[in-house]
């Protein structure tokens, strides 16, 4: 990728490319090759009280949050238009910074970004910001304010796709927003920013401000932000929401899975097993709403696991700058090491692996690990109860209907899941009894931005997209007016 975009020597703060407090940097390295392909300072206290500053002065006394809901609209529909232009560098830019595959970029790090953009454009247009209210002789005026200045923390593994699932709703309704992407990979997001400049956004509405966990808990304690929106692990998630639960702050938190399909004994298991390996595949793993738990009929379990092992052997592993390669590497030697140990805990409580298990063969660079099956799987043990976020998939038995219920939902988590069957409709009864933020019969979703994505228990607090997402960032307040005003209030 160009130099421009992997080797940054400026924050974006308050709309206006700005040097450093101090000189530390963040060097970024390749997963796939483990050499340095990039750089960004390391933000201090100090940068993050600037950026800070400037959105609170742009919220208080700026013109964005006094914008009409158009005015911002169109501000967000020029956005996406910047954006869609950006695709390829962002994608570029993820392939190299923490290796996705460049043929998961599409869905995984570009096609919910501008999209969303529009939609919330749209739907800026068209929500009922303000209400009247009318009871007998007492008339109320019902408006939806800004929330405020917003702290938003996101992860390293969809990076400017989570960064806009916070950021868009955010501005659509009026607030502005500190953004601090992760140390491991900072370097798209800044793509983000330049693209929102290019649409126009006033001065301060938005500051990217990237480093690690020391200056996100400042960020998250300032007392100069109204509303924290985080995406990452679940341990983070608590310690976040114990923080602001100190200065009773607004707080969303969208954070681990670990979800489960169940195929039901109707269903295609040749068809199913191959989309449900792959589906855990993507993006070697890395996902929050990955089905990493799959439930089969005892029955049919041995035919599932030969269908699982035969599809995870034939899963293209390599080079994620290689179209063909489906499982690139893993973010981090420490994330490889995490997930390596999570199999030979399998192996030690019981478990079998069918599939991969180790380093595939012929990569001597690289922090890979083989796309894993492991069968013969309780759901007591921590391979079935844990995020792995890594290429590892559990198959677990089953006995009934009510079982595979039972088991889906013994989870502390409850963010995606599925149900596979020949009867959609079963599928559909099924699906109610999940306790999960999302789920999906027979791998069919709505179109992502116009529905809420969150989780149940520990998968987080609040939702993400759809008007939900925008109503997390508002907040409700009621004027009391005279009754002589009514039918005047919404026009004035």
């Amino acid at each position: 990728m160009e130099d421009r975009l992997m080797y940054r020597r400026e924050f974006f703060v308050g709309g206006a490319w700005t040097a450093p407090a101090e000189g530390e940097r963040l060097d970024v390295v390749s997963p796939s090759t483990e050499e340095v392909v990039g750089c960004v300072p390391a933000a201090v206290p100090a940068d993050i009280d600037r950026a800070v500053a400037a959105a609170r002065t742009a919220f208080d006394e700026g013109p964005w949050p006094r914008m009409t809901p158009d005015e911002r609209a169109d501000v967000l529909a020029r956005a996406a238009t910047a954006l869609r232009k950006r695709e390829s560098d962002i994608a570029g830019v993820t392939v190299d910074e923490m290796g996705c595959a460049v043929s998961q970029a599409p869905r995984g790090q570009t096609g919910l970004v501008a999209p969303l953009f529009d939609y919330y454009a749209d739907l800026a247009r068209t929500f009922e910001f303000e209400r009247e209210v009318v009871s007998g002789d007492r008339v109320a005026l019902v408006t939806n304010e800004p929330a405020g200045v917003v702290a938003a923390i996101t992860p390293w593994n969809a990076p400017v796709t989570l960064a806009s699932w916070k950021a868009a709703p955010a501005l659509a309704a009026g607030c502005t927003v500190v953004l601090k992407p992760p140390p491991e990979a900072p370097l798209s997001t800044f793509v983000l920013a330049e693209a929102l400049a290019e649409a126009g956004l006033p001065e301060g509405v938005l500051s990217v401000v990237p480093g690690g966990r020391e200056v996100g808990e400042h960020l998250v304690t300032h007392p100069g932000t109204d509303k924290v929106a985080f995406t990452g692990s679940t341990a983070a998630g608590k310690r976040i929401m114990s923080l602001c639960g100190d200065q009773v702050k607004r707080v969303s938190l969208e954070l681990g899975g670990k979800s489960a399909a169940i195929v039901l004994p109707d269903a295609d298991l040749a068809a199913v097993i191959p989309t449900l390996v792959g589906g855990a595949m993507h993006m070697s793993g890395q996902v929050c709403g990955a089905h990493t738990r799959v439930l089969v009929p005892r029955s049919l379990y041995a035919g599932a696991v030969e269908a699982a092992a035969a599809a995870a052997k034939a899963v293209p592993v390599g080079d994620p700058h290689d179209p063909s390669v489906l499982v690139g590497p893993l973010v981090a030697e420490r994330q490889r090491d995490r997930v390596e140990g999570y199999i030979k805990l399998a192996v030690e409580a019981g478990a079998k692996v069918a599939a991969g298990g180790g380093r595939p063969a012929g990569l001597p660079k690289g922090w890979y690990v083989e796309p894993t099956i492991l069968a013969e799987v309780d759901n007591s043990m921590r391979v079935a109860r844990e995020e792995i976020f890594g290429p590892v998939l559990c198959l677990i038995p089953y006995e009934d209907e009510d079982d595979a219920v039972r088991i889906a939902n013994d989870s502390p988590y409850g963010l995606s899941g599925g149900v596979w069957t020949g009867d959609p409709a079963r599928g559909l009864r099924v699906a109610r009894r999940i306790r999960t933020g999302s789920i999906a019969v027979n791998g069919s979703y709505p179109p992502f931005p116009l529905v809420p994505f969150g989780g149940f228990k520990e998968s987080g607090l609040g939702r993400e997209l759809g008007p939900e997402g925008l109503r997390s960032f508002l907040e409700p307040r009621s004027i009391g007016v005279p009754s002589s005003l009514r039918s005047r209030t919404m026009a004035s």
